[in-house]
């Protein structure tokens, strides 16, 4: 096993991608944050709340997407649902699709399906905390992105939030 981030590491990656989402949205009145059940809401949770202190917001368009039965693997293990809580709609607005590990892609493109139902995004960026570089299936690459690293098929990324660390095993 080998520590990727430690809790502080982590603390400062959540909020540099805060700070870099921002960025490129800085009144965030087109923009909305979308987090990927059920692990990608951990990262979106902490995420909004740093951008929430930066701007002194209170609310923002903060939504929680399920995409369990817009997987391509659903026909092969019974699923349990996730909720989806997206109260508002998407259409023309700048998509920022948030989860903890980007590996084969195919999480995304469910993702990207599940969002179509709720209009169509002008824009839609990806942000995530842990980016497996060479494990891609889909041309699929995220616009934001904590750590980089480089994997070999059989280790597995364990994102830790209780115990805030990443770690390869």
């Amino acid at each position: 096993m080998k520590a990727i981030l430690n809790k502080q590491q982590l603390e400062i990656t959540i909020k540099r991608l805060a700070h870099q989402i921002l960025e490129n949205h800085i009144s965030l009145e087109d923009t909305v944050i979308i987090g990927i059940q059920p692990r990608g809401i951990y990262l979106s949770d902490q995420i909004v709340s740093e951008i929430k202190k930066e701007l002194h917001l209170k609310k923002i368009k903060y939504g929680k997407l399920d995409i369990t039965f817009y997987r391509d693997d659903i026909r092969k293990q019974l699923h349990v649902a996730n909720q989806t809580d997206i109260l508002f709609s998407i259409e023309g607005k700048k998509v920022v699709l948030i989860d903890d590990v980007l590996y084969t892609g195919r999480t995304i493109r469910a993702a990207l399906d599940a969002l179509m139902d709720f209009g169509r995004p002008e824009k839609v960026e990806l942000c995530v905390l842990i980016d497996r570089r060479f494990s891609r299936q889909l041309p699929i690459q995220p616009d934001y992105t904590g750590k980089a690293i480089d994997s070999i098929v059989s280790q597995k990324v364990k994102v830790n939030w209780t115990k805030s660390e990443v770690v390869l095993y």
